[in-house]
C-alpha cells in the first residue's frame, strides 16, 4: 500500500500520468484476496486460517501453485500468541488491548524482516493509543507512559548518533527509534531498560550464529524491530517478573 502511495506520489510531483495498468486502489479491502500466481479471486472458504491451507494441500484451488507455508504460519503464531493473552489477562480491558498491540507488533515485525521498514502508518497511531489508554491507567499511568515515549525514542537515537559519528554508518533506522518510543507509550518508562536488554541480547546472538554459521555477509544490514517487538511483547506479559528476576540475578535487589 505504502509502495503504491510512493508512485503515485512521484507521478503527482512529476505532473506524470499515472500508467493505465496502474492501480489506485490499493487498500486492505481492495483488490480482494486472489493467488499471486493466477490472479483468480479466493473464494471465502478458501481462505479460512490454517483449515483451508489443510484442505487444500497447500496448492491454490485454481492453478494448483504451492501456498506459502509463511501463512499457515503467521495463522497459527497470531492465534497463540492471542491464546496466551487471553489466559495472562484473562476476560478485561487489557486483553483488548493487549490484542491489539500484539497483532500490530506481528505485522511490523514481518514487515520489516522483509523490507527494513518499521510504516509510521502503524507504529505512530499505536503511539497514540497507548498515551490515550494510559489515562485510565490500563497498563502504566500517564506519567510514566509520556516518560516512556520520550525515553524511547531519544535512548536509541542517541545510540544511532553516536555510532555514527565513531564509523561513519547508520547503525539503526529511525523506525526503531519509534518502535521503542510506541513501547515505551504502552508500558511506561519503567519497561523500557528490559526491553532494550532482551532485543539487543537475542539480535546479537541471532546475527553472530548468521554470520557464523550462515555466513552471512557483515555488510548485510539485520532488521532489529522484530527483536524489540518480541522484547517489547514479552514485558507486556511479563515485565515485572523478568525485571525482578533481572535484579535478583545481578544482586540489586
Amino acid at each position: 500500500m505504502m509502495k503504491t502511495a510512493w508512485r503515485m506520489e512521484c507521478y503527482e510531483f512529476l505532473n506524470l500520468p499515472p500508467p493505465e495498468q496502474e492501480n489506485p486502489t490499493f487498500n486492505l479491502i481492495l483488490p480482494g484476496s486472489h493467488c499471486t500466481n493466477c490472479n483468480t479471486a479466493i473464494k471465502p472458504y478458501h481462505n479460512i486460517p490454517i483449515l483451508s491451507f489443510l484442505l487444500l494441500r497447500g496448492r491454490c484451488a485454481q492453478c494448483k501453485m504451492i501456498i506459502s507455508y509463511r501463512y499457515p504460519i503467521v495463522e497459527f503464531v497470531t492465534g497463540l500468541i492471542s491464546v496466551i493473552i487471553a489466559m495472562q489477562f484473562g476476560f478485561s480491558t487489557e486483553t483488548l488491548f493487549a490484542l491489539v498491540l500484539s497483532w500490530g507488533l506481528i505485522v511490523l515485525s514481518l514487515i520489516d524482516f522483509d523490507h527494513q521498514l518499521l510504516p509510521d502508518s502503524i507504529t505512530i497511531p499505536l503511539l497514540w493509543l497507548g498515551l490515550l489508554i494510559s489515562l485510565w491507567g490500563v497498563f502504566s499511568d500517564t506519567q510514566s507512559c509520556l516518560i516512556g515515549a520520550v525515553a524511547g525514542y531519544l535512548s536509541l537515537w542517541m545510540v544511532y548518533q553516536v555510532f555514527k559519528l565513531c564509523t561513519g554508518k547508520e547503525g539503526m533506522g529511525f523506525g526503531d527509534f519509534k518502535l521503542l518510543a510506541m513501547l515505551g507509550a504502552w508500558l511506561g518508562w519503567q519497561m523500557l531498560p528490559i526491553i532494550v536488554l532482551l532485543s539487543s541480547l537475542v539480535g546479537a546472538v541471532v546475527g553472530i550464529s548468521m554470520i557464523v554459521f550462515l555466513k552471512r555477509d557483515r555488510a548485510i544490514p539485520i532488521p532489529f524491530g522484530p527483536y524489540l517487538a518480541g522484547a517489547g511483547w514479552l514485558s507486556l506479559l511479563w515485565g515485572e517478573d523478568i525485571m525482578k528476576y533481572y535484579l535478583n540475578y545481578v544482586g540489586l535487589a
